[in-house]
């Protein structure tokens, strides 16, 4: 029984230290959204969607919960917004060449119509952010008029 109260007081004294360090976080500015929302130019209903279900993953811009504090969900919250900004992050879009974005949008099409996002890890914890069927298909719908006008501009050769 000491033993096990030993390792229980050690288990202890490791978390509460562990409290005292985390991973940095992502708390950019709105701003570094604004070339991304003129250049796709998405109507209020898909900016409401954008900000509720993509911003904190897919920006530099995140929403942190109170829970966010607790290590070791920061780190695993850090990876999973590191791991959403690689994909696609709308804070970095004037840095891409439009074939590069044409495919975030292929790709942005092909994840939502096929409910992989938002992911569900996401959408247990924020309940505004599951998308309904007809928000999916503004979504869509939206995303291919934003592929369309990229496939108007011509690409280097």
């Amino acid at each position: 029984m000491k033993t096990t109260k030993k390792i229980l007081l050690v288990v202890l004294i490791v978390f509460v230290v562990a409290q005292f360090f985390g991973p940095e976080k992502n708390e950019g500015d709105f701003v570094s959204l604004e070339p991304f929302l003129s250049e796709t130019n998405p109507p209020e209903n898909i900016k409401a969607i954008l900000k509720e279900t993509c911003y904190d993953c897919h920006s530099n811009v995140t929403k942190y919960p109170w829970y966010s504090s607790v290590t070791p969900v920061n780190y695993w919250m850090a990876d999973h917004v590191k791991h959403g900004k690689k994909h696609f992050n709308m804070s970095n879009w004037e840095g891409l060449s439009v074939k590069k974005k044409d495919h975030k949008f292929d790709e942005l099409i092909e994840m939502i119509e096929e409910k992989e996002m938002p992911l569900p890890s996401y959408t247990w914890t924020h309940q505004e952010a599951k998308l309904s069927e007809s928000q999916i298909q503004d979504m869509v719908e939206w995303a291919k008029q934003v592929r369309f006008k990229y496939s108007l501009i011509p690409k280097p050769e």
